[in-house]
């Protein structure tokens, strides 16, 4: 890549990676607080279930199925949080390369200047692709949230028309 003595392309390279590490911060703190519902959720069921006197009846059975539920959501999430987080390292190693490569274009060996260009670009590309990778684990953890939420809804209109018959 020529070199272009425009600050203005240097700060570009750098701010665009710089504000995604900050989008990532903000999805990294909102996936660290699903998973922390999740665990507490699962932790209440398993409590739930181990003060039960029979697990065999359809109240335990339902808590179980449940408690499964929360354990692959629980899975999913921290998945999503590893991605996020690889995310994140990826745009600040995008910002830092890009920031050398701004200081040293100007003076420094042009090999040393598309090494850091390339290594940016990769970096970049790596950060992109766990981004993308971590909103897909969200999106099937909330389908997962949503499934449980209509199992349980379709469970207590099944009790109130068998109670109201």
């Amino acid at each position: 890549m020529a070199y272009d003595p425009n600050p203005f392309a240097a700060l570009s390279l750098i701010v665009a990676p710089a504000i995604l590490t900050n989008a990532c911060s903000v999805l990294i703190m909102s996936t660290s607080n699903r998973f922390a519902r999740a665990v507490d959720r699962a932790r209440e069921l398993a409590r739930q279930l181990e003060g039960s006197e029979r697990l065999d009846d359809p109240v335990a059975d339902r808590r179980l199925h449940e408690l499964t539920r929360m354990e692959e959501r629980s899975m999913l999430l921290l998945r999503a949080l590893r991605s996020c987080y690889l995310a994140l390292s990826g745009f600040a190693g995008a910002t830092l390369l890009s920031l050398l490569g701004a200081v040293v274009a100007p003076q420094g060996p042009r090999a040393v200047t598309q090494g850091l260009e390339w290594l940016a670009i990769g970096s970049g590309a790596v950060a992109v692709a766990s981004l993308i990778h971590g909103s897909v684990l969200l999106v099937r953890d909330t389908q997962l949230a949503v499934l449980v939420l209509r199992e349980r809804a379709a469970n207590l209109h099944f009790r109130a028309t068998r109670r109201n018959a």
